[in-house]
């Protein structure tokens, strides 16, 4: 059942979509929250429980990309491409990245007639709201489509997991490996090694997750290959949250080094949701659900634009941290973003012409 598609739209993968889109949501909320607590106190312990199981949010926004753009026997010509896709990131990046910065002036009484200019050149130069840094890494993987494609073309399932191989080796196990080590040589090498492969094209770093979805949607797993990867999946998540624990204790303050969405435990958990979510979850046949759930889907990456304006405008009224234990206000606080972001990104989205470019 969770194969079946509805008007040509696969339903787990707009399932997954949903579910990346509350998670991401999840993130934010716990994330400064958690940065202003001590180490090991209960609430601390919840906000990081929240925010390292939802660290495969992501990457799997990533895997449901390249799972149709990069499937050979699907058309995609250089000007679709461009003009649906690329263009598509450009516009949002520009529309997004000079609507916050209004919000910032409004919020600070100093909004006029100049922020408009001087947001545009903000933009230019590429100070924008941090989690716009998505936009910028999926054009990058846009201009990559066209040579994966060829490469998957011309690829046997075993040439696709020698990729695999070394993407991890080299991109997530290595580079974890030497900050763990503790020590400043292999931090440096580490930072070097980052700098030399991903900062010079960020893309490049998530192009196994985009190769992934590609490869989790046409190949079929053993049963046997399934249930290791939900087992490699729980491990990745008990990494994250123990291993984040105790870096945490050690440093005396939040280490986010096992948060990174480039490293082994967050990469199992991707995989093992994007597999569960394939395999083992479904919907309903009733047409009408089906088509709520694409519906909302739809509104996903609009959501995920629009949502910091109200966690901003929470912090603003001092009500992003409530007065009640974490593991309740993260949900609670989780459904009073989502809501509005909802309503915002579907009425974007019902913009003639230029809606769908912006969200």
């Amino acid at each position: 059942m969770a194969g079946k598609q509805e008007g040509g739209r696969l339903v787990y993968a707009d399932l997954m979509r949903v579910a990346a889109m509350l998670a991401v949501i999840i993130i934010h909320v716990s994330g400064g929250w958690l940065e202003s607590l001590p180490v090991g106190t209960a609430d601390w312990h919840a906000l990081n429980a929240w925010d390292s199981l939802t660290r495969w949010a992501v990457p799997v926004f990533v895997m449901c990309s390249g799972m149709f753009l990069l499937d050979p026997k699907k058309s995609l010509s250089l000007p679709t491409l461009f003009f649906r896709y690329f263009l598509r990131m450009v516009t949002a990046l520009f529309f997004w990245g000079v609507a916050y910065h209004l919000l910032y002036d409004l919020l600070n009484g100093t909004l006029s007639l100049g922020s408009l200019p001087h947001a545009l050149y903000a933009v230019v130069l590429g100070n924008t709201e941090t989690h716009l840094w998505f936009l910028t890494m999926m054009m990058g993987l846009y201009l990559l489509t066209p040579i994966l494609r060829a490469f998957i073309r011309g690829a046997s399932r075993g040439d696709l997991h020698w990729f695999f191989l070394i993407y991890a080796a080299f991109m997530l196990v290595l580079p974890l490996f030497l900050r763990l080590r503790g020590s400043q040589t292999a931090a440096l090498y580490a930072d070097r090694f980052y700098l030399n492969f991903t900062l010079a094209f960020p893309p490049l770093a998530y192009v196994g997750y985009f190769v992934a979805g590609y490869y989790l949607k046409t190949y079929t797993l053993g049963r046997i290959a399934e249930w290791l990867i939900y087992l490699l999946g729980i491990g990745g998540a008990v990494v994250t949250v123990g291993g984040t624990t105790l870096l945490s204790t050690r440093a005396g303050g939040l280490d986010t080094t096992l948060y990174s969405y480039l490293t082994p435990n967050v990469c199992a958990m991707a995989v093992a949701i994007f597999v569960l979510f394939r395999y083992l979850l479904g919907v309903s046949d009733e047409r009408s659900r089906k088509g709520q759930v694409s519906s909302m889907a739809a509104c996903g990456f609009g959501v995920y634009l629009s949502h910091v304006i109200f966690l901003i405008l929470l912090r603003h009224f001092g009500l992003a941290i409530l007065p009640i234990p974490a593991a309740v206000a993260v949900p609670l606080l989780t459904i009073v973003i989502f809501i509005p972001s909802y309503a915002l990104s579907w009425l974007l989205h019902k913009l003639p012409v230029v809606g769908r470019y912006l969200t």
